[in-house]
């Protein structure tokens, strides 16, 4: 198989400015080359401004480039009609957030149906039941009627990487998932993750500051500058040598 057939994600030369108050342009990302295969484990580091959270925002249809090809599955996202962009991200991506970003006053169960509210036939009709399988892959079944506020932190990321499988994505873009936990409950979320993603095929792309957490990875880059480089070594040490703010 070619590395394009290979490729669920396909960018080259993604670039992305925005315009500033004054009328001048900021260029974030200056001609990103990236490829995410199916079923993959890919780490993201860099110092804070660096363009992570633009990459991953333009990755997930939350944005789109000002220039440059950026293909999800074979289709030219980049340059799709917002409804189709909005349709593929709903049925194909999930996203996982440092801060969990659950609703308040409802339910874990409530909270993982969300995506499903959006499907249609079979998975509309049969939202309770998926999204508390879901809830029992990741260990929480039991606590499918707790708000989040009665959750642990690791809980609540629980529930989030719960919400964002269960429609099954493709890919999964996880922005900083265990910038909130401390390190034992985070080594143990980041576990789940993976194993999860790994059941479902999806590949899973994390943004991190932590260098033992992208270490985990099966391909490591650096954004430098709006640039995707590679690390020279993609040891714990080593990503946290060449990137400044990353500790082990």
């Amino acid at each position: 198989m070619s590395a394009r057939a290979a490729s669920l994600v396909r960018v080259r030369g993604l670039r992305k400015s925005v315009e500033l108050p004054d009328g001048s342009e900021l260029e974030i990302l200056r001609g990103v080359d990236l490829d995410v295969d199916a079923g993959s484990r890919v780490a993201i580091v860099g110092r804070s401004g660096s363009g992570k959270s633009t990459l991953l925002n333009v990755l997930g249809l939350l944005d789109t480039p000002t220039d440059g090809v950026h293909e999800f599955g074979g289709v030219d996202v980049g340059r799709a009609g917002s409804l189709r962009r909005d349709r593929i991200r709903g049925e194909d991506v999930g996203f996982v957030f440092q801060q969990f970003n659950l609703l308040q006053g409802r339910t874990a169960l409530e909270n993982v149906e969300v995506p499903l509210l959006y499907a249609t036939g079979r998975a509309f009709w049969a939202r309770s039941r998926l999204a508390l399988e879901m809830l029992d892959r990741v260990g929480l079944a039991d606590r499918a009627d707790t708000q989040p506020h009665r959750l642990s932190g690791g809980e609540q990321q629980r529930v989030a990487i719960a919400r964002a499988l269960v429609r099954a994505p493709r890919l999964i873009l996880a922005d900083e998932p265990t910038g909130a936990l401390d390190v034992d409950t985070g080594r143990v979320v980041m576990e789940l993750l993976e194993t999860v993603a790994g059941e479902t095929g999806a590949a899973l792309v994390t943004i991190t500051h932590d260098a033992a957490v992208a270490a985990r990875a099966d391909v490591v880059h650096r954004i430098d500058h709006g640039l995707v480089v590679d690390p020279t070594d993609v040891s714990v040490a080593g990503i946290a040598a060449e990137v400044v703010g990353v500790t082990p």
